[in-house]
């Protein structure tokens, strides 16, 4: 290792050991602190990107450790993500006082987050049309063009697409290769055999008293050590966010950005117009909407440095019931569902925007009809989308192999995607809070709302 890559691991040691001395003092809260963390690393990812953006080797050294506490941080999170995605299933399905309540929960869920969807994915409608964007209009260089042939392998799997297969595939064959996340439907598979252990050991519990009062403390139990791991790793974050944010800026291809810059602002537009509406939604209910926002930006701003709702399902949990108080059998379906049904940004945003673009250069006018059809497909399309980086690319292949349109344009775009990418996921585990929040008052649960209209002592101290 050379010399000057030593000195900058110094550097970025000497940041980490600056966040842990924050951490001592009360008045910097967790999300005070995973800001500073945020800060830092733009700082320190422009500093190895205009230093040594010349020096690959000076570069390489440097993120190849820097980004063992990144990936370290990020494994730590999926490490948690089944385990507590299972337990937390089953625990939420034995505090529900009637089997019958999970069929409300689960369906206003998935109705929120289908029309937050559709919501999204108009807005990306509007931002296309706006700002003019057309396929025509780009030009893609020999790694995007490459990139299309493997999309264009990819699509295949999506030609025959069926909705009603889709829906099978929910419901898992082998629990054991889904508790390994052996596939891409791994997190709604373990999510539905949670929610049938659950509803097996509530009937057992009725029928023998014994029986349940064991089961139901022994979930309590592993509930409890498992919500106990994700606070500590919750900790974690500001480190981690340092080291994601660095890796982030250090790696962020310019060039790229600007050639697209258009697209990049019209993108970021609609995603904030989409949280304004998050926002809306959150003060009809009646809650403090600044309030809100403090208490998630820490889960916001992991989901914005990682791009993976499915990583963020910890902290999208243990938000809406320590923060937002949620209760738990909403927080966890509206967590587990939104990490891979009706994701805002990828699924929503992004599909939309690209078929607005693509429309004209095909022939096909966008109007009233193809918005229309356009929305559901959106919205039916978004079942199933992996939280995962890359999330949106198999998004915008679906409604793409619907619709008969080319998908080059989505190759073309393949160079900016991480900047986009960020923001849409930071708006997917938002509509997902957003949807745990509406569905808590539909079904007649006040408490969220009016709990974050008031201080919150616990919030300063962490």
């Amino acid at each position: 290792m050379s010399i000057i890559a030593i000195v900058n691991l110094v550097l970025f040691t000497a940041l980490l050991s600056l966040l842990y001395q924050f951490s001592k003092n009360d008045s910097f809260s967790l999300s005070r602190r995973v800001l500073i963390g945020l800060v830092a690393g733009t700082i320190y990812g422009l500093y190895m990107k205009l230093v040594f953006g010349g020096n690959a080797i000076v570069l390489s050294e440097t993120l190849e450790w820097t980004n063992v506490v990144a990936n370290s941080y990020v494994s730590l999170l999926r490490m948690m993500i089944i385990p507590l995605i299972l337990i937390t299933m089953i625990a939420a399905v034995l505090k529900v006082e009637e089997i019958k309540s999970l069929g409300k929960i689960g369906g206003t869920v998935v109705g929120v987050l289908m029309f937050t969807t559709m919501i999204a994915a108009l807005i990306g409608i509007m931002m296309a049309t706006l700002f003019g964007l057309e396929a025509g209009d780009l030009a893609g260089g020999a790694r995007e063009l490459a990139r299309a042939e493997v999309l264009q392998a990819r699509q295949g799997n999506f030609v025959d697409f069926s909705y009603a297969e889709l829906i099978v595939s929910f419901i898992p064959t082998n629990i054991f290769s889904d508790l390994a996340q052996g596939r891409s439907m791994s997190i709604i598979g373990v999510v539905v055999f949670g929610l049938i252990f659950g509803i097996a050991a509530a009937l057992v519990g009725e029928e023998n008293s014994d029986h349940g009062k064991r089961i139901r403390d022994g979930v309590d139990t592993l509930q409890a050590v498992i919500m106990k791991l994700v606070n500590i790793i919750m900790s974690l974050t500001p480190y981690g966010v340092l080291a994601l944010m660095t890796r982030v800026v250090a790696t962020t291809d310019a060039q790229a950005i600007m050639n697209l810059i258009w697209f990049v602002v019209a993108s970021y537009i609609a995603i904030a117009l989409m949280f304004v509406v998050h926002g809306l939604m959150i003060g009809l209910l009646g809650a403090n909407v600044k309030t809100y926002f403090q208490k998630v930006w820490p889960v916001l701003t992991f989901a914005f440095v990682t791009r993976s709702s499915a990583a963020t399902i910890p902290l999208t949990i243990r938000a809406q019931i320590e923060e937002l108080k949620v209760p738990a059998p909403i927080a966890n379906i509206s967590a587990s569902f939104g990490a891979t049904i009706g994701q805002n940004g990828c699924a929503g945003i992004y599909p939309a925007m690209l078929a607005v673009m693509v429309a004209p250069t095909v022939g096909v006018d966008v109007d009233l009809n193809f918005i229309v059809t356009l929305l559901i497909f959106t919205a039916i399309g978004s079942f199933g989308i992996a939280g995962v980086g890359g999330g949106a690319t198999n998004a915008a292949l679906i409604v793409f192999s619907v619709l008969g349109f080319p998908i080059t344009i989505v190759a073309l775009l393949i160079s900016i995607e991480p900047l986009i990418d960020m923001a849409r996921t930071a708006l997917n585990v938002n509509g997902a809070i957003t949807t745990g929040m509406i569905t808590t008052r539909v079904l007649g649960d006040k408490s969220a709302a009016s709990e974050i209209n008031l201080p919150d002592p616990e919030m300063q101290k962490s």
